[in-house]
């Protein structure tokens, strides 16, 4: 097993991730900034909505070619593409979590790291 060398920092791959969720029109970007909190699992998590299990997929799609393009790199880890209410890419300092809006607020993920700094990026388009 070959080990992984990463080029961009975590703050430059959350930025990739979220050119890739603006190319497919994500709904209520969030880049949580969790670099200052003990114990956290990633430097980022990157959060956004899609409007249906189609839209979803799309986004997910678009951020694994958007990072494949600017690093190289495949997600350590994917979750939930078979159910579509919660799609979980791992790229290990950067965690990204593309919700339905139900199972967002269900969740509350952003709640549960209110401590994090949060960036709410621009609806473009």
């Amino acid at each position: 097993m070959s080990k992984r060398v990463l080029t961009l920092s975590s703050e430059k791959l959350s930025q990739v991730v979220v050119k890739g969720m603006q190319e497919k029109k994500a709904e209520e970007i969030r880049v949580l900034n969790l670099k200052h909190i003990a114990n956290s699992v990633a430097d980022y998590f990157v959060v956004c909505s899609g409007n249906s299990d189609t839209h979803i997929d799309a986004i997910a799609d678009s951020v694994e070619d958007e990072v494949v393009k600017t690093d190289g790199q495949t997600p350590w880890h994917k979750e939930g593409t078979n159910n579509k209410s919660w799609i979980l890419l791992d790229y290990v300092d950067v965690v990204v979590h593309i919700f339905a809006k139900e199972s967002r607020s269900f969740y509350g993920i952003e709640d549960l790291w209110a401590d994090a700094e949060v960036t709410d990026i621009e609806h473009v388009g």
